[in-house]
């Protein structure tokens, strides 16, 4: 697979899929109607902790690969 082909496979996938959760994201901010939903501070930060580790965990595979472990005897 040649360099350009990756770059824009990565383009049009990186694309999709970022729409993707933030079109998911829109979705759950229609919870926020407290005409619809009861929830408190705790549900809150408990979904936007959770949704913030996610984001850091995926960044973070960008900006820092997982090193091999090489074991040898």
């Amino acid at each position: 697979m040649n360099k350009l082909h990756k770059r824009e496979k990565f383009k049009r996938l990186a694309t999709s899929r970022t729409m993707d959760v933030l079109k998911r994201l829109q979705v759950l901010s229609n919870c926020s109607n407290r005409s619809a939903y009861d929830y408190n501070e705790e549900d809150i930060n408990k979904i936007f902790l959770t949704i913030d580790k996610a984001v850091k965990d995926s960044k973070s595979k960008f900006h820092y690969p997982k090193e091999k472990i090489n074991f040898k005897l």
